[in-house]
């Protein structure tokens, strides 16, 4: 079995949606790469998992946010943000970057082609 094969313990975790196969589901791929990173960071020891919780719980309980829980993984990928600015990872500026870097990209790709950033106009090849 590879390393891209073994499951994490938290893949395993009670609530998580799961396919009739028994694997995690998610509402859209980012989701699902969302989980897979935070996963992957916590594992690497970047941040203890009640340090995530208390961001995640943060995040979704912040005034504004969907009652009915819609936002969840909007919630999520602030909080996964917000964490790795506080640890020193990288900086709101380069996360704030790339969000714009892939916006450009999704406007600048056809209609079912897969978004790549090597689509945003203004990237430099390097």
């Amino acid at each position: 079995m590879s390393a891209c094969e073994v499951r994490s313990q938290l893949a395993q975790s009670p609530g998580l949606p799961r396919s009739a196969e028994g694997d995690p589901v998610f509402p859209e791929p980012w989701t699902a790469e969302a989980f897979a990173m935070t996963v992957h960071l916590h594992e690497k020891g970047v941040f203890s998992w009640s340090e995530w919780a208390e961001a995640l719980s943060a995040e979704v309980h912040k005034p504004g946010r969907a009652e009915d829980g819609s936002d969840y993984f909007d919630c999520w990928v602030e909080a996964l943000s917000g964490l790795l600015v506080i640890k020193g990872v990288t900086d709101a500026d380069a996360i704030f970057g790339l969000q714009k870097s892939w916006q450009r990209a999704a406007e600048a790709t056809p209609h079912g082609a897969p978004i790549a950033l090597a689509n945003d106009p203004l990237s430099r090849p390097i």
